[in-house]
């Protein structure tokens, strides 16, 4: 090598990086769903949006008045096929073309969409039909996307953890085998070949609520400063669950021969609240899990993971807005970093540049370790009448004897009203059912209580924890 080159080689050496980095960038996006009848303007929402300092946004539709909203800011976009159009289009490039044409084209390049994703989770629907429709349809959104001379739009898809059938250690990290050889080594093999991520989302509280006493919690809130696991087969050391998580996936991929496909974390976030049954559900949490985790993705240098040291992970905070509307656990209600009039659950710097000594001191955690109980769950006040009358037939017809004390003679049969049949209905149901994976929830009718509500000779069963 001449001498005189070296500096050109230097040049040419830094631009790449240069490129590289733009495109990885450790900047944080925000994930803006739209699950609450309450909720800003898509306009307001892009204020509170940049308030935040995301540089990102994900949305789970191709909403057109968000993507107008959007319009001409410096943020970047994520938009989703909906999972219901995945089997049509994965048959039939035409309808493909055309939802390219009706939800990118009209907003495109004035609207940053940088990344179509097609449909949400897929993976752990139980429809199996679907998921082998989903690779099909990636390919025909991506081969319409260059019909339409878009090429800067990577397309992919967001996973649950649930994918991989194992993933402790992270080296043994697995993908289920009911989708490795069929779903996933296409998919991989798509990504790989189109220069797209493989798109996760990854929750470190559910693992950590499920067993508290096995996972330390500053080590699920990457917090813990002398809670350390090392890999014996990689003998790689993990200071955190996210890093597990994350490598585990890393594993996997390389296990089916793709080492080095990027990873994209889609979501990732701590409930601010939840039900009495719902340990660690707390803002404290919530805050110290969302800091840290913002500290990690926007570390310069980047930090990565153990498998994969140094190397930037790209990230969705979930979730712009606490949802009301939202189904299931309580805990799905309250991802939120806005509360929906606009102001902070507790304060965050997405940009991650703010240090913790300039936040308000947070709410001590009161519910860290399991609520002992016991609790009962009552039927919502002002819920649907006919809703409420066909979950007290459900929760009646489920167990032995559930509802023998609201039959007429019973001790619980007065007062004769809907409401209070229901409750007691919903509270035996659950007491009996909890252990089992029964909830508090009969399709957001229901609401947990720790006030007792037995009177008289009537005594509601309560859940014990």
């Amino acid at each position: 090598m001449q001498l005189g080159h070296v500096p050109l080689l230097i040049l040419l050496f830094c631009f790449i990086i240069s490129i590289s980095s733009a495109e990885f960038s450790g900047k944080v996006g925000v994930n803006y769903g739209q699950l609450g009848n309450n909720l800003p303007s898509p306009s307001e929402s892009v204020k509170l949006i940049q308030t935040l300092k995301a540089k990102r946004v994900k949305i789970y539709d191709a909403n057109p008045k968000i993507l107008k909203a959007l319009q001409n800011t410096d943020l970047q976009v994520s938009i989703m096929v909906p999972n219901e159009l995945i089997n049509n289009i994965s048959s039939n490039q035409t309808l493909a073309d055309q939802w390219v044409h009706a939800n990118v084209v009209p907003f495109y390049p004035h609207t940053l969409i940088r990344y179509l994703l097609v449909g949400n989770e897929i993976l752990s629907a139980p429809d199996k039909s679907i998921w082998f429709n989903l690779v099909p349809a990636m390919r025909k959104i991506k081969h319409a996307l260059k019909t339409h001379g878009i090429t800067k739009v990577k397309v992919g898809t967001p996973s649950a953890m649930d994918v991989l059938e194992s993933s402790f250690p992270p080296s043994n990290g697995t993908f289920r085998s009911d989708i490795s050889g069929s779903v996933i080594k296409p998919m991989l093999k798509f990504l790989f070949k189109t220069k797209s991520f493989f798109f996760v989302d990854v929750y470190t509280y559910f693992p950590w609520s499920s067993d508290p006493t096995n996972i330390d919690l500053g080590y699920a809130l990457l917090e813990s400063t002398n809670v350390t696991y090392t890999d014996p087969v990689s003998g790689l050391t993990y200071h955190n669950l996210f890093d597990q998580m994350v490598d585990a996936l890393i594993f996997a991929m390389k296990r089916l021969g793709y080492p080095d496909i990027r990873v994209w974390i889609a979501e990732t976030g701590w409930p601010s609240g939840g039900d009495y049954d719902q340990i660690g559900a707390n803002i404290h949490n919530a805050a110290i899990y969302n800091r840290n985790v913002i500290k990690k993705f926007t570390a310069k240098p980047p930090v990565g993971t153990p498998a994969r040291p140094g190397v930037v992970l790209p990230s969705f905070i979930f979730a712009l807005y606490n949802e009301n509307t939202k189904p299931g656990l309580s805990t799905e209600r309250n991802f939120g970093l806005l509360y929906p009039n606009g102001s902070n659950v507790y304060q965050i710097d997405l940009t991650g540049i703010t240090p913790e000594s300039e936040f308000k001191a947070l709410p001590p955690a009161t519910n860290n370790k399991p609520y002992p109980g016991p609790i009962w769950c009552l039927a919502k006040k002002g819920a649907n009448k006919t809703a409420v009358a066909e979950a007290l037939s459900y929760a009646c017809s489920q167990g032995n004897k559930t509802c023998d004390p609201i039959q007429p003679g019973g001790k619980c049969f007065k007062p004769n009203s809907l409401p209070q049949h229901a409750s007691y209905a919903f509270s035996a149901y659950w007491a009996q059912f909890r252990k089992a994976g029964g909830s508090c929830n009969f399709g957001g009718l229901a609401v947990q209580t720790i006030e007792d509500p037995s009177y008289g000779s009537c005594k509601f069963p309560g859940a014990k924890l």
